[in-house]
């Protein structure tokens, strides 16, 4: 990063024109659930606003969110790493690496204290043994990096949580970053992977505003983690009528019914994948046929098994148990079903006598 030019400025370099750049930022403040009347306000901040440095540490993950990240569709992921950051150190997308790749990063760390945004993807090792490049562990990268951030964001669940490295019996002493990194803010983006446009809209939010956005209790930003999938979800309706699939290859399955019964974790899961979906908003795995594993909740590796339902259903004022949903429907429907046959007859007996 020679000249830190704006990122409108970058983006004209670029060939883009004025309408296809107002198209990006209708996009990104669609993506934060802005309302559309605060279009300008991001398109305020991407002409006047620096390109920011960003430096994306790896330690134990499987590039799951990296590779999320790089099908960004709204907006397009080199929109993103070519016009609205500058992305400095990466290890799934550096062209040079040893000494070079190494350089980059300790360049940013130098000359632009306070300025820039630390990603990380996977989990920190406690035993020094695991990760070490050079000579430098996982623990000392990531204190070094961190140093001067102005914000860490941890994408993906390992990082987060532990995620999978962390699951019993943890061999490697996995933790997350926030376990590690204790005097910066931390944002947490969990996900096996996360959204796509979950992990751009977050980094979207600090160019636009200059702040954290709103977190809830556990550190994730409200506006992509304030929903249960249940609450969302296209299967819902099938659940409070109490159709339920109770096995993979049954008429339930094909007709799309609930699948709460084989597994779901969807009504005690938070995230964003019945709004936004994935791949351009084509699909997510309720919607595929799939249970929802509860990939974005802390520990899902050990909280029991994918495909055996929950005995109740926590999170409301009352528990629900799925066998009596049915019943209960099945109920009020048969006394809708008499209450309409009797009323037919009183109707039919009063017509006779004005006949008469």
């Amino acid at each position: 990063m020679n000249e830190r030019k704006s990122i409108y400025e970058t983006a004209l370099e670029r060939g883009i024109s004025r309408r296809n750049f107002l198209k990006m930022c209708t996009a990104l403040a669609a993506t934060m659930g802005l309302d559309f009347s605060q279009t300008d306000h991001v398109v305020k901040a991407m002409e006047t606003k620096k390109r920011v440095p960003v430096i994306w540490l790896q330690f134990q993950d499987c590039t799951g969110c990296s590779e999320s990240f790089i099908r960004s569709t709204h907006p397009k992921a080199e929109s993103v790493l070519l016009d609205m950051v500058s992305l400095e150190y990466t290890e799934l997308l550096s062209v040079a690496s040893g000494h070079q790749v190494e350089a980059a990063r300790k360049h940013v760390i130098k000359n632009y204290p306070g300025e820039y945004i630390l990603c990380v993807e996977g989990s920190v090792p406690g035993e020094d043994y695991y990760c070490t490049v050079g000579g430098h562990s996982a623990k000392d990268t990531l204190l070094e990096t961190a140093k001067g951030a102005m914000a860490v964001i941890t994408y993906g669940s390992c990082s987060s949580w532990g995620g999978i490295p962390a699951a019993y019996p943890n061999p490697t002493k996995a933790v997350s970053v926030r376990d590690i990194v204790k005097n910066k803010p931390v944002i947490l983006v969990p996900g096996c992977p996360p959204i796509a446009e979950v992990m751009t809209g977050v980094i979207a939010h600090f160019i636009t505003f200059g702040t954290v956005p709103e977190l809830d209790h556990h550190g994730r930003p409200k506006a992509f983690y304030r929903h249960r999938v249940h609450d969302k979800c296209n299967r819902r309706a099938y659940f409070d009528a109490g159709l339920f699939v109770e096995s993979f290859d049954d008429e339930g399955a094909k007709q799309g019914y609930c699948l709460y019964k084989v597994g779901c974790k969807g009504p005690t899961t938070y995230n964003s994948c019945a709004e936004m979906r994935w791949n351009g908003g084509v699909s997510y795995p309720i919607q595929s046929g799939n249970p929802c594993i509860g990939c974005s909740e802390k520990n899902f590796w050990d909280n029991g098994p994918f495909f055996e339902r929950l005995a109740e259903i926590p999170g409301g004022q009352t528990t629900f148990n799925p066998e009596k949903v049915g019943l209960y429907a099945a109920g009020v429907t048969a006394v809708g079903v008499a209450a309409h046959a009797t009323a037919t007859a009183v109707k039919k007996k009063m017509d006779e006598k004005q006949k008469q």
